[in-house]
């Protein structure tokens, strides 16, 4: 009996919770909205932006009826709405249901709002030629009770590059790809860069889709000023030349800022939506593979990678990277394998395991470079710069010898209490030569671990000039905001002026002539 009268209680409870149709009155004109105008951020020609929203409110204490909610363009708007829920009609057939461009009487309850999502998708020759902007208004009823709503799209042309495709048979299509080692069957979306694609200029963005190859013999060269952005899971592969030729950017800007820095190359991710501009592991990554050569970045910005520039084991020549930032890589920002680098004013922040990370050995050099990782993303367990000569597959641990790696007046730190790691092979005929002088280094060894290492003390004698960051020396960089990606350096920085002008580099990152003594790291002070 009790079973039987808890289910009439639940039967009658959901009968009289379901929602009858109510009487209502004509809108009277006096709708409230959540914005006035609708900015749906940036968007590259015939690619689809992300999904906006509007709030409607009836504040009176009438049930109403919206007579209509349209599209002031009409079916001919390159705008889609849906209102809650409901996909509306076609503005040029009355029975075409689900495009979003008509929405006929449309209940809403006293004291309620209702939600208006918006999406677009524009050509670049739907936009005004004066400010490129494609704008539209959402119509709430019509004659002396209309209201409106604006609708401001800004629509970017762009060179796409994107792999071929060819039907195959069965109506699907086959796409190209790339063979990745020696192994046939391990292909990965992507094409091989022709001729007539091999030089990015700055005269409109690139959108590349899946990893654009640099064939052997072959060389990319991209121009001051471009802007390269990569679609999920995309990135480029070189095994010809790369050359990237960003200047400085006159007058040297305050902050590292894209938008501020027009003569700068910009690598990052297809989202242009400013929730995005931060957002780590968008896209894949930046490969040298193994034999590429004369390779060259300067006044490079890469941007929410998973690895920023992924180096193995490039021939006789030597990697340069100057005047190059690299900030929010989901893994690491420069990941090197048996590699060989020149590096001049790198700065590095944000990465999920590593900063820099040279394993497998190689010969690297580093000056005035700033390696800092304040990962917001999670508990961060590695350091901010790996030194290792070897490298486990999972399966193998393979041993190179460490040639040289040399880092003079440079910034390793982060949060964490140690900030520089050195592995090195049980292999004791497998070099390890580490060189670190003039640096301010985070090594907080609380408990002792490292004591008596001579791969750590051999970092820290007297003669090497480092400077420990740690409880007893608490020596900090003092970074203007590193959660903004500003590692520049103010008066009061344990940096400031302690650099052996023997391995001076002229000018900083920002192109800012260095005094003598010179700073630590990428940047020289600001006076304030």
């Amino acid at each position: 009996m009790r079973y039987s009268i808890l289910f009439i209680l639940t039967l009658l409870i959901s009968i009289t919770s379901c929602r009858k149709d109510f009487d209502t009155i004509p809108s009277s004109g006096k709708l409230e909205f959540s914005k006035t105008t609708v900015y749906l951020d940036t968007v590259f020609t015939n690619i689809a932006s992300s999904t906006y929203m509007l709030k409607v409110y009836n504040r009176s204490s009438d049930d109403i009826t919206i007579p209509s909610i349209a599209l002031a363009k009409g079916s001919a708007s390159k705008y889609r709405l849906m209102v809650d829920g409901m996909t509306g009609l076609d503005g040029s057939d009355a029975d075409a249901i689900g495009d979003g461009k008509i929405f006929p009487n449309v209940q809403l309850l006293a004291h309620d709002s209702l939600f208006v999502f918006i999406e677009t998708t524009a050509d670049i020759a739907d936009a005004n030629p004066a400010d490129m902007l494609y704008t539209d208004e959402i119509l709430f009823d019509a004659g002396a009770l209309q209201q409106k709503v604006n609708l401001v799209t800004l629509i970017q042309d762009a060179v796409f590059l994107f792999p071929d495709r060819t039907p195959d048979g069965n109506g699907g299509f086959i796409y190209e790809s790339l063979q990745i080692g020696s192994d046939p069957a391990n292909r990965i979306y992507g094409f091989v860069l022709d001729d007539t694609e091999l030089h990015f200029t700055n005269a409109k963005p690139y959108v590349i889709y899946g990893y654009a190859a640099v064939a052997t013999g072959k060389n990319l060269i991209i121009d001051p000023g471009a802007r390269v952005h990569f679609h999920d899971q995309s990135g480029i592969i070189v095994a010809g030349s790369i050359q990237v030729n960003g200047t400085v950017s006159p007058p040297a800007p305050p902050s590292p800022l894209p938008n501020l820095l027009p003569n700068e190359v910009i690598f990052e991710g297809d989202r242009l939506e400013p929730s995005f501009s931060e957002t780590p592991g968008q896209w894949g990554t930046i490969l040298l593979a193994s034999g590429s050569t004369n390779n060259s970045f300067n006044h490079l910005t890469i941007k929410n990678a998973s690895v920023g520039l992924f180096i193995q084991d490039n021939d006789a020549t030597t990697v340069q990277i100057k005047n190059t930032q690299i900030y929010n890589s989901s893994n690491v920002g420069i990941l090197a394998r048996t590699a060989k680098i020149n590096g001049e004013n790198i700065v590095i922040n944000n990465a999920g395991q590593y900063a820099l990370a040279c394993t497998l050995g190689g010969t690297y050099d580093f000056t005035h470079c700033t390696f800092a990782d304040y990962w917001q993303g999670s508990s961060r367990q590695s350091p901010t710069v790996l030194l290792d000569n070897t490298f486990n597959d999972g399966t193998t641990i393979y041993v190179a010898n460490l040639v040289q790696a040399n880092f003079n007046n440079c910034i390793v730190y982060g949060p964490n209490n140690i900030e520089i790691g050195l592995n090195r092979s049980s292999n004791n005929a497998i070099s390890f030569n580490h060189n670190i002088k003039n640096c301010l280094i985070k090594f907080n060894d609380t408990n002792n671990q490292f004591s008596g290492n001579p791969l750590y003390t051999s970092v820290f004698v007297p003669s090497n000039n480092n400077l420990m960051g740690s409880n007893a020396t608490p020596f900090d960089p003092k970074f203007k905001n590193t959660s903004k990606n500003n590692l520049r350096i103010g008066l009061t920085s344990a940096a400031k002026g302690v650099g052996n002008p023997t391995y001076i580099i002229a000018q900083d990152a920002d192109g800012i002539t260095r005094t003598t003594p010179p700073d630590l790291g990428a940047y020289e002070h600001l006076n304030n």
